[in-house]
């Protein structure tokens, strides 16, 4: 049992640039809940906006908080957290919130308390919104020196394949994924990869709906398939061998930056290749994720990009690279 805390929990509404379009969806807004956990002399923070299509909303991570406060304000430790939340943004929060508090009380670093090496930038995919093949490519010319591009899909091959040829044809030497957000059916999926080989395509995640991973079996694709909605912790992992090539760790579907090295040595070591990527969420998300991202093969960080106002200071993204430093997130300095 460590020192008493005082929890805090609110809600922000942080808004999009224009509306966000994928698979199914479109966000005007993302509601972010933001946990803090103060020991009266310093205090750590953490954002989550949980997982949209399970249900995990604001409402419902607020109120899975508020039933363990007296757990939480009496001190606990990350491990004990492990066990007392389930995955989801609920526990990424407050996980987050107790790895920044321990690097207040220890005078270091987050990734200092983690056992990590010093961080670096890293290369980042930019992500464009599902729409009309030229509004995409219009997008994807505007980004800020781009050196990865990932491309919200919504499962209609022909429309599927003039988006991402429109994309090419503006940034010939970028790296380029795609992501079908559960879109496809196996037989669109098999319709589709040859024009995503012609085109350059390295990555394509999330082809099938969550649950029918099982399809997947016997397809051999020359492109790696990434699996995102299918994976959620290191539960799904095992399941995932020989149908998935990359899993991709978000902290709001794991339960924070604990679980979410976790899975980085796991997958490792069923042979999986590591993304890391995020919910919309501002730089204070993004600077837990990239601490993951250190040890990751693919990192799609760049939500705060979406965003009308981010958080001051924030993360830095220039030459198509991510820098979060401590003074983000993570730091020892947080009052």
């Amino acid at each position: 049992m460590g020192r008493p805390l005082n929890l805090e929990v609110r809600v922000d509404h942080l808004k999009m640039r224009q509306p966000f379009v994928i698979s199914g969806y479109v966000f005007d807004e993302v509601p972010t809940l933001v946990v803090t956990l103060s020991d009266g002399r310093v205090a750590g923070r953490g954002e989550a906006s949980g997982v949209y299509y399970l249900g995990d909303d604001a409402p419902r991570m607020t109120a899975a908080i508020e039933a363990i406060r007296p757990r939480l304000e009496a001190g606990l430790s990350r491990a004990e957290l492990q066990s007392l939340l389930p995955a989801g943004g609920a526990r990424n929060a407050v996980d987050c919130a107790l790895w920044e508090l321990e690097a207040g009380q220890t005078g270091r670093q987050v990734w200092e308390v983690a056992g990590l090496a010093p961080p670096r930038p890293l290369l980042t995919t930019m992500t464009a919104g599902a729409d009309e093949p030229d509004a995409m490519a219009d997008v994807v010319r505007a980004f800020p020196d781009p050196r990865a591009v990932k491309l919200k899909l919504t499962g209609e091959p022909e429309l599927d394949v003039a988006r991402v040829a429109a994309v090419r044809s503006v940034r010939p030497a970028a790296w380029l994924g795609v992501d079908a957000n559960q879109g496809y059916t196996l037989e669109r999926l098999r319709d589709v990869l040859p024009a995503f080989v012609r085109h350059g395509v390295k990555l394509v995640e999330q082809p099938l709906p969550r649950g029918q991973e099982a399809a997947l079996d016997g397809l051999v694709s020359p492109i790696p398939l990434a699996a995102d909605e299918s994976v959620q912790s290191s539960a799904d992992l095992d399941a995932l061998v020989g149908r998935f090539q990359v899993i991709n760790i978000k902290l709001d579907k794991c339960g924070g930056l604990t679980e979410g090295l976790a899975m980085v040595e796991r997958g490792r070591a069923l042979g999986f290749e590591i993304m890391v990527g995020c919910m919309a969420g501002s730089s204070w998300a993004m600077a837990a994720a990239f601490l993951v991202g250190q040890a990751c093969d693919v990192v799609d960080l760049d939500s705060p990009l979406a965003l009308k106002t981010d958080r001051d200071p924030a993360a830095s993204y220039r030459d198509g690279m991510v820098w979060c430093g401590p003074d983000v997130w993570g730091g020892a300095n947080h009052r």
